[in-house]
């Protein structure tokens, strides 16, 4: 059954860091792009980032440029989400969903196949 799991959120302080992760079973990611998306209370759902299926190209949401970097291990059919310099605006539940393309080109939402359940990640003091 294709199933993509994350962990590793929680709550830090403001310019803290976290380091998300995206692992999936039931299939292997090597030929698709994944993408990290958030959604804070009363919000819709936005993109954060997204990889190849390669790791190769990456693309990312203005707000998260320069602190945010994803990143993937097909070996262990993981994708990971590092995010560094935390601000209270970063606080939302966390979703990766594979992306039925091997790029990130375009709207990816409307590409995904799967979502995982979704991890917290609260930016608070």
């Amino acid at each position: 059954q294709l199933q993509l799991v994350e962990s590793g959120g929680g709550l830090v302080q403001p310019g803290g860091s976290l380091r998300l992760s995206c692992a999936a079973s039931g299939f292997t990611l090597d030929n698709y792009a994944i993408g990290w998306f958030r959604q804070a209370a009363g919000k819709e759902r936005e993109g954060v980032s997204c990889i190849s299926s390669s790791g190769g190209p990456t693309n990312y949401a203005d707000s998260v440029k320069g602190r945010f970097t994803i990143s993937r291990d097909n070996a262990k059919n993981t994708v990971y989400l590092q995010m560094n310099s935390l601000k209270p605006e970063d606080t939302g539940i966390y979703y990766c969903a594979l992306i039925i393309a091997r790029y990130c080109i375009g709207d990816v939402r409307n590409w995904v196949g799967s979502w995982g359940q979704g991890t917290q990640v609260t930016v608070s003091s």
